[in-house]
């Protein structure tokens, strides 16, 4: 039995390629991406240090953190530059009538 809710977070308009916003849902502070066409939803601080990854800098699909310039891999989560070792946790999201939905494990 799948046990998540999704969540309104934004609306798909308000966000243009390369846009990155930080939404909170509960006690989750989450990265939403938007490459293209399509949105991904991170874990919104550094697994290496406390940086808030929506003031990292996007190139493509990889966001680098701004505290040391580690980063990760947007789709996937993965660290791909040292010092980032731990993958950030990815979170579903789906657009359903023009709107983010951010998916939480109960």
């Amino acid at each position: 039995m799948d046990s998540t809710t999704f969540h309104r977070v934004a609306a798909a308009d308000d966000l243009s390629d390369g846009d990155v916003i930080e939404v909170k849902v509960g006690d989750d502070v989450i990265t939403v991406f938007r490459i293209g066409d399509e949105f991904h939803a991170t874990a919104g601080i550094c697994t290496h240090a406390y940086a808030r990854l929506v003031e990292g800098y996007v190139e493509g699909d990889i966001v680098e953190c701004p505290y040391h310039g580690g980063s990760f891999d947007i789709r996937t989560g993965k660290a791909v530059a040292s010092p980032c070792t731990v993958d950030l946790k990815r979170y579903p999201l789906r657009v359903e009538a023009g709107e983010i939905l951010v998916g939480i494990e109960a």
